[in-house]
């Protein structure tokens, strides 16, 4: 997958933790995709286990419960360093 797939749904992680979405129509302009494909990553989201729900109210996506994404290959303190190749 593209690298900017993932910038998006990092993207839409830090908006909905801010609660800061907008409606489908505007998160789907400042995510420069379809509404369908808002709701597309929304689905994978939550099929990752994410409980996200939507306020008609403040018109924005919002955890149910506080957590966040991260989608980039992290290092651990306990690999051994790696060796150079020859």
């Amino acid at each position: 997958m593209p690298k900017y797939y993932f910038d998006r749904l990092e993207y839409l992680d830090i908006l909905i933790r801010k609660r800061s979405t907008g409606s489908p129509e505007q998160l789907a302009k400042k995510l420069n995709i379809s509404k369908r494909t808002v709701f597309e990553y929304i689905d994978i989201l939550r099929s990752l286990g994410a409980n996200i729900n939507y306020s008609r109210v403040k018109e924005s996506y919002y955890y149910l419960v506080d957590g966040n994404f991260s989608f980039q290959f992290n290092v651990s303190d306990s690999s051994p360093p790696a060796k150079a190749a020859v």
